[in-house]
């Protein structure tokens, strides 16, 4: 039992480093590079790549920092979005039209899923971090298109 013990404990310290190497990927926070959100994003927000290109066919993974009291109007999106709270708190609900008093608050850790073609809004009220993952290429269609940022 101990070999075994030993051989096991063996592989998988001597494998770690083999997978983030040759088939896996290790990112650290300090290492993002962040930059201005796309245009298709209220301005103020900040933007990194974790994995993937959210402009290409395939999976991604970015975060966005969001400053306090900002809002993403009503929108929706062609694939299923995917969030993770990482820092702060941000406010998110369902419908064509951003209303504070529908929203839900989620804190540090919480998730949230978003159905393709669900009409949905996000607020902060402090600096929040969130990762988004999902399908790509990412598409942001405002409900309202007086609220799209790029026009």
């Amino acid at each position: 039992m101990q070999k075994l013990s030993l051989f096991v404990t063996v592989a998988i310290l001597g494998a770690s480093p083999v997978f983030a190497e040759e088939t896996g990927k290790v990112v650290a926070a300090r290492s993002l590079e962040w930059a201005d959100a796309p245009a298709a994003f209220p301005k103020g927000a900040k933007a990194a790549v974790i994995s993937g290109d959210p402009t290409k066919e395939g999976l991604f993974v970015i975060r966005l920092k969001l400053p306090a009291d900002y809002k993403i109007p009503a929108h929706q999106h062609p694939t299923t979005e995917f969030v993770t709270v990482l820092d702060g708190v941000l406010y998110i609900g369902m419908g064509d039209k951003l209303d504070a008093s529908k929203g839900q608050g989620l804190s540090v850790g919480d998730f949230a899923e978003v159905p393709a073609t669900m009409s949905h809004y996000a607020w902060t009220t402090g600096p929040t971090t969130i990762q988004v993952h999902g399908q790509g290429p990412v598409a942001l269609t405002y409900v309202n298109p007086m609220d799209d940022p790029r026009k």
